[in-house]
Formats: structure tokens, sequence, C-alpha cells
């Protein structure tokens, strides 16, 4: 490691000060805005120093990164509430339009049945007379008069009654007809009134000294340790009303308390000690009381506390943020049964193990919330280091949970032959369109199996992963907004900018859109979500050291293999997950058939290196004949699973056979559009396909030098030992 990145992971990572307060010694760190007292303790066996409360420094990264996604979503939410609070305007001021015609209609001569007691009804309204003048009120089903009653605010006042308590209880009736013309005027003043509020009342007011005015924004750190998220989220996020910290020690939590206090922020800060889930249940029945952000940051995995969390966050929105810690369980197949008993899927053998991980535990949050009638949408997942960090919204859409098995996906992973893999989707979801043009969707079954037990580049047995989540990881807007506002950030607050920003951007590039999507939005808009149908369609990645490893070759450079994909009008970029890997919707024939031309080109392969019976040697004895056959095949598989009527069957059939016999293939600009192969020489130009390996052409375009993945930052990192508090 150089000076440079040592100094940088020294900045990262304040050392502690001891400092004396209220008569004891403690180690004080800061870090963002915040600043605890750690108590340290001795074990009485080894005279070592350990923690009676867990602090890593290791993961300031993730809460950096967590203030930062938290402090957006809350920005978004205003939006999304001042949006909504204005809708309500709108509908009282047409409400109080369409009173004017009402009484413009009472000055008519009045026409219709008569009543009892001189009444006549007209359109639902009980008519008098008094003194030669007539007089309407709007009547209920039961005869009773009464005011048409305004939209109630959420949890606020209702704009009747604002004149209620302004006209000191007047009725309207018989006896008081003369006061309708005053009650009217006082009606329209209150929307005037109503039509001037600056803030967005949207739940209950907060007690204490909390401001009436503020807008609900409460956090809960259902697992505190030293409350150090707890702190940062007071002091650093300005839209935060209270955050509730948690802990299930009470050498914690009194940790807590002491912390609050040493930082001013008692007013905002809740301290409980209690078992997380018994919290989090006994918030779930209070609606008034669900928590906008629920933070889950467990030593190991979040899972058992996933149903509670999901039933006490707010399910018009909320922010669920989840750490699982156990990349040995979800990312690793030493303990299968352990990840299935777990996350409900099999771990995926192979460099994509960590992106296989963070499917494993979203479609873990996925199902658990299908099953409350939620529905989730990522805003942001990330595998950092040893763990996985989640961002996701929380919605309740009964229509949007009807996506989650179409959604969902299971690999056919040849693990122990070329590392190639295939997609099988749980259901299928397809857009139609209605009668009267609007589009619906309807949900079925696939076709099973979808691929062979045996690998079709290699011909080695093939071992099923998952069910795992099949939809993007990420949402691109939530991620720009987190970019915009890091360079005005204090790097002396935020000591890992670099690392945020060089993951982020990474993040935001990696998945392989079929249509672009647009980022630039509005300031005033809150960013949208995406459509609950779309899958991620090219997840995972291709490691050039494991095409090399295959094949026994000399591994080709990033920039080379990148720059053949590209020059055969393929997409390319890189995943967050891994060092060296190269996302692309190329397919994976397209993939070993350039291989091939690297070894016929560039790296010959020395006699002897492969033998029959490995699977570099079924690949590399491949002809591009057999290719487009099997090609045809599973085109033909593909036909028969998505026609629709017989004439839809007919024209893909033919389409699929025109192709088998060697129609010719299109090309724009030199790139080849039609990927079937067929039977030629082995020169590398058959049937217009020209594999170049390219470096300039694959090269990233130069620009600013950003820390896309982080080196170790000190020796003997890693999660860290538990803390020995008491209960």
């Amino acid at each position: 490691m150089s000076p440079s990145q040592s100094t940088k992971v020294a900045n990262e990572h304040p050392s502690p000060n001891e400092i004396t307060y209220r008569d004891t010694c403690y180690n004080k760190v800061t870090e963002g805005l915040a600043h605890i007292l750690n108590p340290q303790s001795t074990d009485s066996q080894s005279g070592n120093k350990q923690q009676s409360v867990f602090y890593n420094p290791i993961q300031q990264f993730n809460r950096d990164l967590s203030v930062l996604a938290i402090r957006i979503f809350a920005e978004d939410l205003a939006k999304i509430r001042r949006t909504r609070h204005e809708r309500r305007l709108q509908k009282i001021a047409n409400e109080g339009q369409k009173r004017k015609k009402r009484k413009r209609k009472e000055e008519a001569p009045p026409t219709g049945e008569q009543g009892t007691n001189g009444t006549k009804r007209v359109h639902g309204l009980a008519t008098s007379r008094e003194g030669g003048e007539q007089v309407s009120s709007p009547v209920t089903e039961g005869g009773d008069q009464r005011l048409d009653q305004e939209e109630a605010l959420p949890n606020g006042p209702r704009a009747t009654d604002m004149v209620k308590s302004d006209t000191e209880e007047l009725t309207i009736g018989h006896e008081d007809s003369k006061n309708r013309p005053v009650l009217e005027d006082k009606i329209e003043r209150n929307i005037a009134t109503l039509g001037a509020v600056p803030h967005i009342p949207t739940g209950p007011k907060q007690k204490g000294n909390f401001s009436d005015s503020a807008p609900p924004f409460r956090i809960l750190d259902a697992l505190s340790a030293t409350g150090l998220r707890a702190l940062r989220y007071v002091k650093e996020i300005p839209q935060v009303t209270s955050v509730t910290a948690n802990d299930l020690l009470s050498s914690a939590t009194a940790s807590i308390r002491l912390n609050v206090q040493y930082n001013g922020v008692a007013d905002k800060t809740y301290v409980t000690t209690s078992d997380a889930k018994a919290l989090m249940y006994n918030t779930a029945h209070r609606a008034s009381d669900l928590f906008q952000v629920i933070d889950l940051d467990p030593y190991g995995t979040a899972v058992p506390f996933l149903d509670a969390a999901l039933q006490a966050v707010s399910d018009d929105g909320g922010l669920l943020c989840v750490t699982c810690t156990d990349s040995g369980v979800f990312a690793s197949v030493g303990w299968a049964e352990k990840t299935f008993s777990q996350y409900g899927g099999l771990p995926w053998k192979g460099p994509q193990n960590h992106e296989a991980g963070l499917r494993l535990v979203l479609n873990t949050i996925a199902s658990s919330a299908a099953r409350q009638g939620l529905a989730i949408e990522p805003l942001l997942s990330l595998n950092i280091d040893f763990y996985v960090r989640l961002f996701v919204r929380i919605r309740k859409s009964a229509a949007d949970v009807k996506f989650l098995a179409g959604k969902t996906m299971i690999v056919y992973n040849c693990d122990h032959g070329c590392g190639s893999y295939s997609i099988q989707y749980l259901a299928q979801s397809k857009e139609r369109e209605a009668k009267n043009g609007d589009n619906f969707y309807t949900h079925s079954p696939p076709q099973a199996p979808s691929a062979s037990p045996f690998c079709e580049n290699c011909g080695f047995k093939t071992h099923l992963v998952g069910p795992m989540w099949g939809g993007p990881l990420h949402n691109p807007h939530f991620i720009v907004k987190i970019l915009e506002i890091l360079p005005s950030l204090d790097p002396k607050v935020y000591g890992t900018i670099p690392r945020i920003e060089g993951m982020l951007t990474l993040a935001l590039n990696e998945t392989l859109f079929s249509e672009p999507i647009e980022t630039t939005i509005p300031e005033s808009n809150a960013f949208p979500s995406l459509n609950p149908a779309l899958r991620d369609p090219h997840p995972f990645f291709v490691s050039p050291s494991s095409l090399g490893r295959t094949l026994h070759t000399a591994v080709p450079s990033e920039a080379a293999l990148r720059g053949a994909l590209i020059g055969l009008g393929y997409r390319t970029t890189r995943s967050h997950t891994e060092p060296g890997s190269i996302r692309t919707d190329a397919p994976w024939h397209v993939v070993w058939e350039v291989m091939r031309e690297w070894v016929r080109q560039k790296s010959l392969i020395k006699e002897g290196a492969i033998k029959k019976g490995m699977a570099g040697w079924e690949i590399m004895r491949k002809d591009r004949s057999r290719r487009g056959l099997e090609d045809a095949k599973q085109e033909l598989r593909n036909v028969l699973e998505q026609a629709e009527d017989v004439q839809n069957l007919r024209e893909g059939v033919q389409a699929a056979l025109n192709r088998l016999v060697g129609k010719p293939v299109d090309e724009v600009d030199g790139h080849v559009q039609n990927n079937t192969f067929s039977e030629e020489d082995r020169d590398g130009q058959q049937n217009g396909i020209n594999v170049v390996f390219d470096e300039k052409l694959g090269k990233e375009a130069i620009g600013k030098k950003m820390v896309r993945y982080q080196m170790n930052p000190r020796p003997d990192w890693g999660p860290m030992s538990k803390a020995k508090g008491t209960a």
C-alpha cells in the first residue's frame, strides 16, 4: 500500500483518544458530527482489553453512506408529501367551487316534491322558508341536516372542523337560516387560509421539544450498540424529528444515554432497552408510531428481524436499511443448507458469489414483505468488504406484489466446468392492452425446464442456484441524487467520500437496461420509481481470469476483451462486486467464440495443457455450425413459449429455420446484429464476423480518478469480535 493510500485509510478511521468525563476515563471517538465515549473492559483470563460495547471503525464507510442515503430519502419524502398536500388543497378548493354553484342554484325558484314541516327536497338539499326567504342545507339519507364534510388532512383538522371552531357550533336549519351566508364566507376564508399553509402536516404532532410544524420523520436504530449511528442521524440529517436507539444489553443502552447527553441531543433521541423484534412488533399495530426509516445493522444476519421491521416501517414509502455480515453463509457453498434455511435459496460457487449473495438477501426481504402485501424497490444494494448493505423502499401495493414471481429467478450454474450459466424466472409477466386502451399485466407459469442438465458450452453438469432476486439492484435516480451532493460535503466530516463516489459510480453504470433510463429530473420533483415489472436483463458478469483459466491460456486484458465484445456490437460495463469483472449483454456462446479467437490470434495453448474430458477441450472443439444448430433449438423453445397465437408461432418457426440454413447476416457499421454463426474456416472472419481485440476501443474514457475497489484498510481487519456487555 502506498503512503498516500495509508494516509487516506488513517483519515477514514481516526484513532480513539482517552478523555475523562464525569470522573470516568473513556476512549473518545469522533466520526462525522458525533462523538462517542466508549468504555473498555479487560478480559480476566487473557488480560487483553476488549469492548464492552461494540464499535467497529472499519464500518465508517457504511455509516457515511447510510447518512447520505437517508438524507436523500428524507428530501425525496418531503417532496412527495408536498405534492400530496397540494393535491388535497386543490381538492378542497374544488369543493369550494362546487359549493358556490350550489349557492347559485339555491337562489333560483325551488322545484321538487313537498317534504315534512313545509320543507322541499331539491337535489339532496332540504329547503325551507323563513320570512319569505328560502334556505337550503345538505341532507343525509336519514334526513339529518349537516355540512358537507371536507376531506381531512392527514391527522389534522378537517376544514369544517376549523369552521366549526370559528363559528362556535353554528348550525343550519329552519331556525338559523339567516346565518348561512356568514358560514359560507367563513368556509371560503378558511379554504384560502389552508392554501397558505407553509408546512405539510402528515402525521401526529411530536411531543416534548419537537417542532409542532415539522412532519414526522422517525428513525429506528434497532441494534444500536454505542449509539454512534443514531447520533449521526440526529446531528447530520436535518429532516429528522426523532431517533429511537435500541439495544438488548443494558450496558449498551447505558453507554448510549451517556453519549446522547455528551452530544446534547436528548430532545430528539429516545433510548430503549428491549428486544428489537418485540419493540418493532409493539409499534406495528399503532399506525401513528410507524417509523419512516428502520436501520438493521446486526452482528451476523438480519433475517430474524425482517418480519418485525417490515411491519413497523411506514408502508407508504418507508425505507428499510439492512446489513448482513454473514457472507460466509450467503456467499459460500460451504454451508449450503444453512444458506437455504436463512435465505430461502442455494448459494453460488464461483466469482459471482457475492452478487448472488446480494440477490439472495433481497429475495428474502421481498418474500417476507409479500406476505404482508408489501412490495419492495431496491434503491441501492452493495457488496462491501465482508458484508452487504441494502436500502430498500417499502410500499403497500397488492398489484406490485404480483410481479415478485416474475422477478424471482433460479440459475443453472456450470460451477465444475466452464463457469457459464443460464437463467430461468419462476413466472412470466406479460403486458397486454385492454379494449379501452389501458395496459394491464397477466402472470403465468413458465415452461420448464429452460435449460439442459448439462452445460451447452462444455457439457459438464450444472447445479442449481437460488431462487433469488432477478430485478434491478439499484434505482439509478437515487444514486444520481447521492452523487450530486458529494461535492458540497466536508471531507473532514465524511472521510470516505472518495470511496463512496467510486463505488456508487460503478453501481450507477453496472445495470445494462434494455432501454436507457433518463436520470435527469427537475430539482423540485421526487425521483421516480422503476417499473415494478422490470427485470435485470443481464445479471452477473464474466471474469477474464476465469475464462483464461478454463482454456489454460494467457488471460486477456480487460480492455482487449471489452474491445472485442464492443466491436461485435455488444455493451460492456463493470460490476461493483468484483475487481476485473465485465458485465455484458453478449450471450455465453459469443463470449467463448471470442475466447477461441483469442487463442487462435494471441495466445496458443501449449500442447497437452488441455485434455479430453476437460471443459477447455470441449469448448475448443466446438465449431460454429453446431453452435448455429443449438441457437436454433433455443430459439424454437423461445418461440413455443412466447407465441400468442398460431400466426405468431408460424412466423417464429419460419424465422428460426431461415437462420438455421444460413440467411445473410445484417450489419450496421461493421457491427454484427445477428449472432448466429455459420460453418466456415477458422480465421476469425466468418459470415461478416470479425473478432478484433481493440484495446483502444475497450479502454474506458479517461476521466476523474476514483477509488473503485477498496484495498484492505488495515491488517487483521474484518467484522471484529462480539462485545462482552451485560444484559
